[in-house]
């Protein structure tokens, strides 16, 4: 029974397949480097809900790799301290075992030098602030609120910001991670497309993507899955997945895994009787157009949206200079959303959009064009790496081409 235990406690707090407790412990090193003051940050809760399960916060899973509920921690350019509840023996019938801080080998299991119980944070912080300028937290995080009441005279820092800038430039352990999660992606959108056809169900593509990643070693979803079709692929976040598809639509896949942790984010848009329309054609082409202008221009420096040149600007420009509406105007009204987004942790990861590219960003490029009174929707959506000279497309193995969609849709 004592080995059992042991093992289930050893198990519990596993930091993501591929990152290292030593990676954690430079992540937060380099982050105390820039800190004036102390910083803490709650981690998730327990849910206790049946409809959902417990996930860690993600700022700070990045700076520990902790998955267990309730914990804190407390940052300042001196020291480090993981908090810990006390076990509830009771509660661990239901839960599964805990880690304690009580418990010997609580530093090498957490990577932290030091593990106090939960009880202790408030005389731990009200020592640490006495020398401390600022006080970093996470803006709106309730559990904040009490601790700021005890340091009424600190200067009040954003805690998200400051590790916003670690989190936007990937490390090749995170990059392996993300590609891990994107091949499995690929290999989700090809099944749904031999599966997808004229009178089968949203839902039912949806469940053939998802099970595809699961198979892969992926633990769930980076999003709810997005199958759009006809009226239903001009709504950006469509999660319904509630419509037969008919020939002659247009069918919005937007399906991405998680894979230890790290997200990814695809879409294509494929036609639901296997063969683009003519003027469905004439869309996509120029959607796709627009992206790759912009994944050609991606290198460091360049900028995802904002004032001077952007990544943005470049596919609006593209997508309103090519083809019209039925009314005769130009498409660039119907390119209604921003052109991409950081991915990492969380599938819009933080950053800056209008902050310089930089070596290691990892990013998606999705033009997209919906004419709602056509019902066409068109999005395509890749997710590339920025390296030292330019980009890689993480995602390039799914074909984006429409004669090689219309030769794998429904085969």
């Amino acid at each position: 029974m004592r080995l059992v235990l042991s093992l289930v406690l050893s198990a519990a707090g596993l930091t993501a397949a591929g990152i290292s407790p030593q990676e954690y412990q430079e992540r937060r090193a380099e982050l105390r480097k820039s800190l004036d003051g102390v910083m803490v940050l709650f981690g998730a809760e327990d849910p206790d809900d049946l409809h959902s399960s417990f996930f860690q916060e993600s700022n700070f899973l990045y700076l520990s790799g902790w998955r267990e509920p309730g914990a804190i921690m407390m940052l300042t350019p001196q020291t480090e301290i993981l908090f810990l509840p006390a076990r509830d023996p009771r509660m661990e019938l239901y839960t599964g075992a805990k880690l304690g801080p009580d418990a010997p080998d609580a530093p090498k299991q957490t990577g932290f030098d030091r593990v106090m119980p939960k009880s202790a944070l408030e005389s731990a912080f009200l020592k640490v602030s006495e020398t401390a300028r600022r006080v970093y937290t996470i803006p709106g995080e309730s559990h904040s609120q009490k601790l700021k009441s005890l340091a009424v005279f600190h200067d009040e820092a954003d805690a998200a910001q400051a590790i916003a800038r670690l989190r936007m430039v990937k490390s090749s352990a995170e990059i392996e991670l993300i590609t891990k999660a994107t091949n499995a992606t690929v290999a989700a959108h090809l099944a749904g497309w031999k599966k997808l056809s004229p009178g089968v169900w949203e839902y039912e593509i949806a469940a053939v993507m998802t099970n595809a990643y699961f198979e892969r070693g992926c633990e769930r979803s980076a999003y709810p899955p997005i199958i759009g079709s006809g009226p239903n692929s001009v709504i950006l976040h469509y999660e319904s997945n509630h419509r037969r598809l008919d020939s002659g639509e247009t069918v919005v896949a937007d399906v991405g895994a998680e894979c230890s942790d790290y997200a990814t984010d695809v879409t294509r848009t494929v036609p639901a009787g296997g063969k683009f329309t003519p003027r469905q054609r004439e869309l996509y082409e120029i959607v796709l157009g627009a992206q790759k202008a912009a994944i050609a221009a991606i290198k460091p420096g360049m900028r995802l949206r904002g004032d001077g040149p952007s990544l943005h600007q470049i596919a609006y420009d593209y997508i309103n200079s090519h083809g019209k509406d039925s009314h005769g105007q130009p498409l660039g009204k119907y390119f209604v959303h921003g052109l991409g987004h950081y991915v990492g942790l969380d599938v819009h990861d933080p950053g800056d959009p209008a902050a310089p590219l930089k070596a290691g960003t990892i990013l998606t490029i999705e033009p997209g064009v919906y004419i709602a009174e056509e019902n066409i929707g068109i999005r395509i959506e890749d997710i590339v790496l920025v390296t030292a000279d330019g980009s890689k497309v993480l995602s390039a193995a799914l074909p984006r081409e429409i004669a090689d969609i219309e030769k794998l849709v429904g085969k």
